[in-house]
């Protein structure tokens, strides 16, 4: 069988991804932003601040994202091995803290308008992590390669929402990496080790998204003390705590199937031999 090289690989996954997207818009309806989104459960003004609790649940995403930033510039920390993974790395948790800001500006007074300011870094977050899976778990060179179109494809889909008035390619960019990122853990070998923290991400990720859609069932099931949406936020950012844990602990991991051993390179260079 002949093998592809590099390059016609990116092309052919270029080509598979474009057709899909083609295929998508030409046999789904316009999704037009629903006005009902902007009205949530919990409407309350505590000491000052419009819908208060919907803005301060957002603090931990600015907290977590000023951490990982810095550990990813300060004498690489966290130990990434590769050119592409630390770019993907830096644009993510940068995306982190944007998002605390655009979501805290959004909820002080929700409307289209301020709402691209909360999905675009949050689009920015979710495109970065599949750029790094690509790195780490396909091709080092076509995850590297496709980093800056993925992250412009995403703020595209935001602008392409807010002058066209339809979702559609928003909802794919946001679709795919859930998708893709759970069945790459599954399904091909990790390079680092600690990878089921991936799956917790997820699991915490599809969580939010669910209290989000229950946003006055929550609320109301909690006597109106939290709503579903103030959740979501608190759920959403235990997604990049995860991967920051996970970036903190995992190893690179060096298997040899015919000697039947495993090594794990630390952070610090150490060989651990099992």
């Amino acid at each position: 069988m002949m093998k592809l090289d590099v390059k016609e690989h990116r092309y052919y996954v270029s080509a598979a991804a474009l057709f899909c997207f083609i295929f998508l818009m030409l046999v789904t309806p316009t999704i037009p932003q629903s006005q009902e989104y902007h009205k949530f459960a919990d409407k309350r003004n505590l000491f000052g601040v419009p819908n208060t609790l919907n803005v301060i649940s957002i603090f931990p995403f600015l907290v977590i994202g000023v951490i990982g930033f810095v550990l990813c510039l300060h004498g690489n920390y966290f130990g990434i091995s590769l050119r592409g993974e630390v770019w993907g790395w830096i644009f993510f948790y940068a995306a982190v803290v944007a998002t605390a800001f655009g979501s805290a500006h959004y909820h002080l007074k929700p409307d289209d308008a301020r709402l691209v300011w909360d999905r675009l870094p949050v689009t920015v977050a979710l495109t970065s992590v599949m750029v790094i899976f690509i790195i780490e778990r396909i091709d080092e060179r076509t995850g590297t390669a496709f980093l800056f179109p993925i992250l412009m494809l995403s703020t595209v889909s935001i602008a392409y929402w807010r002058f066209f008035d339809d979702l559609r390619p928003y909802a794919f960019v946001q679709f795919i990496p859930f998708i893709a990122i759970p069945a790459m853990t599954v399904l091909l070998p990790p390079k680092y080790t600690h990878s089921i923290y991936w799956l917790w991400s997820a699991g915490f990720y599809l969580l939010s998204e669910i209290e989000e859609a229950a946003d006055r069932k929550l609320y109301k099931w909690t006597h109106y003390i939290i709503s579903g949406h103030t959740l979501k936020h608190m759920s959403a950012a235990m997604v990049p705590i995860l991967l920051t844990l996970m970036l903190s602990r995992r190893s690179i991991k060096i298997e040899s199937k015919d000697a039947g051993w495993k090594s794990y390179v630390s952070r610090k260079g150490l060989v651990l031999v099992v």
